[in-house]
Order: C-alpha cells, then sequence, then structure tokens
C-alpha cells in the first residue's frame, strides 16, 4: 500500500471563520494512492460528513491523480478546527445547488438566493432574489473614458461613459456542492460604440449560501497616449420601498461602520429619544402617522441624502462623503485610514452588501451609493474610482537608457496593450436588515478567504512542487540559517509596509536594488526599480509558505501571484505569451521574454486553491516559444540565420519546460510531454550536455534545440530564473537517469575552477562567464547528493554561506535604523539588499537543506 494512502488532515489557513463560508481547495497526492475514478469523501474533526464536490487537477505520467481540487459549504456544526478528507463516497447537500439554462438566460439556486444571468446585452445580472424577495434588479459592468484635448493652452477634459456586453457566458461547473459560470465580452462606450477592454467575469455560487463571489478581469487593449480610463467598476440596482428614514446604507471603515439612512428624525420629530436611536441601530421606525406622534408634514422638510461614497484615495486615507443632489455639493462625512470595503444598501426587508477585496491596498478605489430616495438605488464598487486621476500608462520617458541604467535594449517597447488586472469581489444578500458584527464579519471573510490547506510535513512527504526542506532548528547551523530565511521574510513583510508597495497596478510587486546612499529603493532607475518576477521571488515565497503554513505568507505569495500573472504578463497582441522584464513600470522594460510569465511560477496558487483564472493564464502560455520567433530573446546577440529563433537553455527553455509540464499534467496533453522530452532529447546529444551553449538555435514547431559552440552566454542566467526547480522536479517525475546525472555534472562543473574546467573538457570550455556560483547552489548540493560526496557538499556550503554570495554572514542582514534631515521619515534599512539576492540565497538554501543538510557544520 502506498505510504499516504490515509486521511489527509486539512485545517484553516487562517482561524476558522465565525459565518458560513463557501471553500475551494487543493490536496496532492503521492503517486499511485488515487485512481482518476476513486472518490473521496470529507469529515470533520467530530465525524460529521460534510458535502464535498471533487474534481482532479492533475496527473501523474502513470494516470494516477496528482492533485485533487474540492469545494464544500461549511456552516454551524461543520464549521470545525479540522477536517479529513479520504477515500470513500461523497455526502450530497440536503438540498443541492441547482443550475437552469434558458434561451436567454441562466438561473442558479443556491437554496438560499437565486440568481439570473442574462446570455446577451450589457445587463449580466438579471436579478438577485431571496426569501421571494428581489435584492437586486440588475447588474452590470461600467466605466468612464478620460479624453484630454489642448487648444491655445486650455485643457479641455471630456468622460465618456461605458459598459460591459456580454459576448459568450459559459456554465465552467455546475453543483451540487459549487457552480461557476464565466461571462466574457467587451466595453463599449455609449456614444460611439467603440469596443474596448475585454473582461472576463467569474461567478462563483455555493449550495446554502446567500453570498457570490466575483472575479473580474479585464485587458487593456488602448493606446496608452491617448486612452486614460477614468473609472472602472461594477453597479448593482436595488429596489427599495417604504420611508425614507427607513432607506439604510452601511460603509465599513477601519473597524467599524459608518451608519446613515437617506433621512434622520428631526429632533423636532415626536418620539425622537426614542426612534432616532432604534433608527441609527437600522431597526424600522414607525411613520409619524401611525404612531399619532405630531406634525405630518415634518418628513416632508427633513433633508434627503440621497448618494454617500467612501473614497479610499491612498493606502493610508479614505474619506467618506454625502449629498443631497446631483446640483448640489458633496460634504465630508468621515475621515479614516483603511477601509475593509463594504458597503451595504437597503433597509427592513433587507438588501445587498458588497465587497471589494484589497480595498486600501488596490487604492485608488471606492464605493458608492446613489439614488437612495428613488424606487430603485445604484451601489456601485469603483476598482478604479472615479474620484482619482485618470489611469495614465504612458512610459516614464520617451526613450530608454540602457547604458546609464539596466533596462535590457534599446528598442522602446514599452506598452501596456494586453497586460491586465484581476480583482475579487464578493456579493452578500439579505432579507432582513444585517446587524454591525454580521457585516463586519462579513467584510472580514472577502477581505481574508476561507481556506482549506494541508500541513506542511504532508506537502513535504508528497514532494509538492520539488525540492525543499521542512525547517529545523534543533541543529545549531541550521537554526541559523532558518532565523535568516525567517528574518529576511519579515524584513520584506515590514517593507512593504513602510514604503507603501501598494496601488492598482503595484501592488503585489517587490523593489529590485536599494540604494543606500538616497536611503531609497532605485524606483526610478531603469532596470532596477520594480521585480517583475526576477530570479523568481514567487518560489521563495511560495516554498516559504509550504514549509511554514505561515497565512501571512501565503497571502503574501498570493498577492505576488495575482501581479504578477496579469499586469507583468502579456495576454494579447504582439507579446501574447511575454512579460516585461523589471524596470520603472511593470511593463516598460524592453525585454518581452517568456520567464517572466511561466506557469511555473503560478502552480502552487492553482493548486492550493484551484483559482480558474490562473488556470487560464498557465494554458495561455503553453505555447509562449512561438513568440520567440516574433521577438528573438537572443537578437542582441545572435543575428538572424537558418534558425527560427534563438533562446538559451535557462531561463528560456526552462520556462518552455515549467509551462510544458503544466499542460501535460492538467491536461494530459501528450504533445506538450513530446516537446518537453525532445528538448531533452537536444541537451542529451550535446556535446557537454547541459554545460553546452548555453545558446541554441530553436525551432518551436518541433522543440527541438541546435548546437551553436560553447560559452557562448552567461551561465548564471540558466539557472537562477526557475531552471533548478523545474529540473529537479521533472528528474524525479520522468525517473530519467540520464537527466539526473546531468543536472549533477551541471553542479559540479559550476563549482569547478576555470582551468579544472578547461582541463575536463578537453579545452572545450575554459570557465568564462560561470558567474554568481551561489545561483547554482542547489545544483551542487543536488550533485553531492547524487555522487554522495561530502567533499563536493561542503564546497557547495562553503559557496552559500560566503560572504559574496549574499546572507552568508551575520552582518549581511543586519536592520540599520535611519533617521537624518535627509529622509521624509525615520525609517529601517539594510543597507545593501537586493531582491534578487534575498530570492534565490533563499531558495538555494531551502533546498540545500533538503538535499545536503546533513553534511551541514554544526
Amino acid at each position: 500500500m502506498p505510504k499516504h494512502d490515509r486521511p489527509i488532515l486539512l485545517k484553516w489557513l487562517n482561524e476558522k471563520p465565525a459565518l458560513p463560508v463557501g471553500v475551494t481547495w487543493g490536496v496532492p497526492w503521492e503517486q499511485g494512492v488515487l485512481g482518476r475514478d476513486e472518490p473521496l469523501a470529507l469529515t470533520s474533526a467530530t465525524g460529521r460528513k460534510i458535502p464535498v464536490q471533487s474534481w482532479p487537477a492533475a496527473y501523474w505520467p502513470d494516470g494516477s491523480v496528482k492533485w485533487t481540487t474540492h469545494a464544500a459549504c461549511l456552516a454551524g456544526a461543520a464549521l470545525t478546527g479540522t477536517y479529513q478528507l479520504q477515500k470513500g463516497e461523497p455526502t450530497l447537500p440536503e438540498r443541492p445547488l441547482s443550475v437552469r439554462e434558458a434561451d436567454d438566460r441562466i438561473e442558479i439556486d443556491t437554496g438560499r438566493l437565486i440568481c439570473s444571468l442574462n446570455k446577451t446585452g450589457p445587463l449580466i445580472f438579471r436579478a438577485i432574489a431571496m426569501a421571494g424577495k428581489q435584492i437586486c434588479s440588475g447588474g452590470k459592468l461600467i466605466g468612464l473614458l478620460e479624453t484630454v484635448r489642448r487648444e491655445d493652452g486650455v485643457i479641455l477634459r471630456r468622460e465618456e461613459p461605458f459598459e460591459g456586453h456580454i459576448a459568450q457566458i459559459r456554465i465552467e461547473q455546475d453543483g451540487p456542492v459549487r457552480a461557476v459560470l464565466r461571462v466574457e465580452g467587451s466595453h463599449r462606450c455609449v456614444a460611439d460604440g467603440r469596443q474596448w477592454l475585454p473582461f472576463i467575469l467569474r461567478c462563483y455560487f455555493y449550495a446554502g449560501l446567500d453570498s457570490i463571489r466575483l472575479v473580474h478581469t479585464f485587458i487593456y487593449d488602448g493606446d496608452a497616449r491617448r486612452d486614460y480610463p477614468k473609472g472602472l467598476g461594477l453597479q448593482f440596482n436595488v429596489p427599495l420601498g417604504g420611508e425614507l428614514y427607513n432607506r439604510q446604507i452601511r460603509l465599513a471603515g477601519d473597524s467599524g461602520l459608518f451608519c446613515e439612512a437617506a433621512q434622520f428624525i428631526s429632533r423636532c420629530y415626536a418620539g425622537y429619544a426614542e426612534s432616532y436611536p432604534q433608527q441609527v441601530a437600522g431597526r424600522a421606525v414607525a411613520p409619524a402617522a401611525e404612531r399619532n406622534e405630531g406634525p405630518a408634514d415634518l418628513v416632508q422638510d427633513m433633508a434627503v441624502w440621497d448618494s454617500f461614497k467612501i473614497v479610499q484615495d491612498s493606502a493610508d486615507h479614505y474619506v467618506i462623503r454625502k449629498r443631497t443632489k446631483p446640483e448640489c455639493c458633496w460634504i465630508d462625512a468621515a475621515h479614516g485610514r483603511r477601509s475593509q470595503g463594504l458597503a451595504f444598501l437597503g433597509g427592513p426587508r433587507g438588501g445587498l452588501a458588497a465587497a471589494l477585496r484589497n480595498f486600501w491596498q488596490k487604492y485608488p478605489s471606492s464605493l458608492e451609493i446613489q439614488r437612495l430616495s428613488g424606487p430603485e438605488a445604484c451601489l456601485r464598487l469603483w476598482l478604479w474610482t472615479p474620484d482619482a486621476a485618470a489611469m495614465d500608462l504612458r512610459h516614464y520617458d520617451t526613450g530608454t537608457h540602457p547604458v546609464s541604467s539596466y533596462e535590457g535594449a534599446a528598442e522602446l517597447r514599452s506598452t501596456p496593450d494586453g497586460i491586465a488586472n484581476t480583482s475579487e469581489i464578493s456579493l452578500f444578500g439579505f432579507d432582513a436588515m444585517p446587524a454591525h458584527p454580521e457585516l463586519l464579519e462579513r467584510a472580514a471573510v472577502a477581505q481574508a478567504p476561507a481556506l482549506l490547506v494541508c500541513r506542511p510535513e504532508y506537502y513535504h512527504a508528497v514532494k509538492a512542487f520539488g525540492v525543499w526542506s521542512l525547517p529545523e532548528r534543533a541543529h545549531p547551523a541550521k537554526a541559523r540559517l532558518e532565523e535568516k530565511l525567517a528574518a529576511l521574510l519579515d524584513f520584506y513583510q515590514q517593507e512593504i509596509e513602510q514604503r507603501r508597495w501598494y496601488g492598482f497596478w503595484n501592488f503585489g510587486d517587490l523593489m529590485h536594488t536599494y540604494d543606500p546612499v538616497r536611503h531609497a529603493w532605485r524606483y526610478d532607475v531603469g532596470g532596477y526599480a520594480w521585480q517583475n518576477t526576477e530570479l523568481v521571488p514567487n518560489l521563495w515565497l511560495w516554498y516559504s509558505f509550504l514549509r511554514t503554513g505561515d497565512a501571512a505568507l501565503f497571502r503574501l505569495a498570493e498577492a505576488m501571484t495575482r501581479h504578477t500573472s496579469e499586469v507583468d504578463l502579456y495576454h494579447r497582441g504582439e507579446y501574447a505569451g511575454l512579460g516585461s522584464r523589471h524596470n520603472v513600470l511593470h511593463w516598460g522594460c524592453g525585454c518581452k521574454e517568456a520567464r517572466i510569465g511561466m506557469a511555473g511560477l503560478h502552480r502552487c496558487y492553482y493548486y492550493l486553491t484551484g483559482d480558474e483564472r490562473l488556470g487560464e493564464i498557465m494554458d495561455e502560455v503553453k505555447d509562449a516559444d512561438a513568440a520567440t520567433v516574433r521577438l528573438d530573446p537572443m537578437r542582441a546577440y545572435f543575428p538572424k540565420d537558418r534558425f527560427p529563433t534563438h533562446v538559451r537553455s535557462g531561463p528560456d527553455w526552462a520556462a518552455f519546460c515549467a509551462n510544458w509540464l503544466t499542460r501535460w499534467e492538467r491536461h494530459e496533453d501528450a504533445f506538450y510531454r513530446d516537446k518537453l522530452l525532445r528538448g531533452m532529447a537536444s541537451l542529451k546529444k550535446m556535446p557537454f550536455r547541459l554545460c553546452s551553449g548555453p545558446t541554441f538555435g530553436y525551432d518551436p514547431a518541433t522543440g527541438i534545440l541546435h548546437y551553436l559552440g560553447d560559452e557562448n552566454y552567461s551561465y548564471h542566467m540558466v539557472i537562477c530564473f526557475g531552471a533548478a526547480e523545474i529540473w529537479m522536479e521533472l528528474a524525479d517525475l520522468l525517473q530519467d537517469d540520464e537527466w539526473r546525472a546531468m543536472l549533477a555534472e551541471f553542479g559540479e562543473f559550476y563549482a569547478l575552477s576555470p582551468a579544472e574546467k578547461a582541463r575536463r573538457s578537453g579545452g572545450g570550455i575554459t570557465g568564462q562567464d560561470w558567474s554568481w556560483p551561489m545561483f547554482a547552489g542547489s545544483l551542487m548540493a543536488y550533485a553531492a547528493r547524487y555522487k554522495n560526496d561530502p567533499e563536493l557538499a561542503a564546497r557547495a556550503w562553503r559557496v552559500l554561506l560566503a560572504e559574496e554570495s549574499g546572507f552568508g554572514t551575520d552582518e549581511s542582514l543586519r536592520v540599520e535604523a535611519v533617521a537624518t534631515p535627509g529622509v521624509i521619515a525615520k525609517l529601517n534599512e539594510i543597507p545593501g539588499i537586493t531582491t534578487n539576492c534575498a530570492s534565490m540565497w533563499s531558495l538555494r538554501i531551502m533546498e540545500s537543506l533538503e538535499l545536503i543538510g546533513d553534511w551541514i557544520e554544526p
């Protein structure tokens, strides 16, 4: 019997939710343990059987299941601290979720709410109802386009509204626990009908829940020199009835709620002392005439506050404003720091709440309520608020700076055409006025969605995502390394807050290189600003989570994955499948390469959460190698010749490996498996196998690499962009002894002196451009383990712990306090820090502790 053919323990990533939640999560399996047709059952810590919906997410080469994804609705007695997943027949919900399709609409009934979506037109949501009451009478995507014209020194700005139009709606998943609908289309300008900004909107429903989760993606396809999105968001219409003073709004602030009504009862109102506190608390107030409480015309004289909004204009400030009429001014009602991003609109008969995730982190955003005095009010969630300046996606200069800075090409290819951004929204339905604590709990769930995860020991035992170690602190040397790894992560978590690395287009990324003279990151210097997956910080963060189970690290890695998979990668146009190298702007660098958006960076998040958008993106890059024909990554070094393009074994071909492996294991697509194997076979035939090149002629049609000589480019580029990780994983997956030998050969060769390299290669390799030996640390460790060579292991540890490696010494991680007139505020810094070194050194330590941890000296 396989080692892990037993119940799998699951726990909450964060604390156990306080309210019913729908959860989707992933679980890895050891090869041969789970057959593709074997059912799975879920039980709570108390042994209660819980309805669960399961499906395979990836397969091993032998056809057994490698990853499964699961969905459950957990409420009441089913909300416990831990759960068990095991083989067995799953339990069905008492009332399974249903999806009914008609010619013009799709209707979903969760048992708590009924949602109807249109198949055509601008109105995506036709209606949402609860307990026989309509709480939403329509929902659509909205926006504003700003155009600017200059005439005789006068600047003329014009705002033009646009709205989303459905091109296609598809049922991706159909119960019984979970249903997913995918809506695709583009926005259309109201004035001239121009179509632009393609969108994808996924709607998630769970049996028994009164909530809907939305994942909204839009792709920018405009001209940055003239197309300035002024606003982008979603609008929901909410039917209202009854007295204006019983129509309530709630806006979530820093820790509590802003609570107001369309009308506040006047002090002249009879029974004021009793009714006013009830009104503020959200309880219905009986009309004055019914209570015989004095002048009937008093209500008519009260001011009617028709519109409210909360605007998060920075990571550190929001303002709440309200007004009576469109022709009147807005007045400030309150100011705060960081809103929880939820708004409620309704009254005693219920209503609708909506929450925008990462509301303050992805500023400028806002929540707006309009027409509160009419029969149908409007709730708007602005992903980019019209209260801010329009998006300006132009380049930061009119040319490039490849000599004075670190910009990778002289060509100016800074374009946002094809980048994307994804936001998450939660809708909550109510058939009565919700209490304040319930709304705050909903806001908390929306900002940190519930997730079930396995223990780090389980992920490690089944070798999820290759080679990495579990923390061990009993051994003195290992304990010191764990302290350094933790200190680096802690520093970056604090640095995100200290430097305010937030904003709609920035949240999730880190900066590249620090400037100790200015006491600031080089935010304005060519290729030294945003990291953009350079030296795979995604993998650093994901491995750090896998080995610790730390929820804060998961959220850090999640934000980076969401950002880098959308903003740093092109999803359409000339560069589709490629991403932009590090730059002042995320899309600013002239180097557009496959390594930036390779699937290997996103697999962890996809398999742990089952996120359909990430699955879609990973499928997008399966043919990224074909994009190198349009833009040869080695065009500056190799002129056009008989080969369609040129690629390096790493980072280019290694990125293709990650894309093809992901496609193969997810879809069992033999075409990409064979392409992967053909590339490996090509390298096996090279004069020095993996040590050859590292640049080759390449034909995407065949996947074959063609020899162009040795030492024709820098070897450190081969293994610092995820190649070591994906190649070691492939060695185990394919059980390829020759490939294992090649990895060991490369790792050992990297550690040799130039003279020894020349001797072993018969003069074919002279030791040029084998820089940054720390980058090859894990393959040195792999070679030591493969050859069972303690001396080589000791050499690998010397390289990793040397001062020049980055963080081998205690001094290299010393945090210094800075408080001088030359900086805007007191701050802490590590003067010599670079994210390249932080990411790569941490990865190499985590991997080497697994491979040669038993050969480290105390």
